[in-house]
């Protein structure tokens, strides 16, 4: 049987090996995090810009001529399959997760 110096030796030894995993997994965390963080960034910066890019094709096709219209529309149809794809992506991305 342990005396009482022995046991409270062996109880804080257990304790600093818990604090050094427990500080192990928080740097591990903040990785995770930090990482999630520059992707989710990256993500959302592609939508924006392809937002940007669908909105601009919807204001110059509000104020087409009557002939330019079927050309733009090929644009437009393109920047709002782009926007769709951005969306869906970043979607599916996060969800895994």
């Amino acid at each position: 049987m342990m005396n009482r110096d022995e046991y409270v030796k062996k109880l804080k030894d257990q304790i600093d090996q818990w604090n050094v995993e427990s500080k192990k997994w928080e740097a591990k965390a903040q990785t995770a995090q930090a990482g999630m963080k520059a992707e989710y960034e990256k993500q959302l910066n592609s939508l924006n810009s392809r937002r940007d890019e669908a909105m601009y094709q919807l204001k110059l096709l509000q104020g087409a001529s009557a002939g330019a219209w079927e050309d733009m529309m090929k644009g437009a149809d393109q920047a709002w399959k782009n926007m769709h794809e951005a969306v869906s992506k970043a979607r599916s991305h996060f969800e895994k997760k």
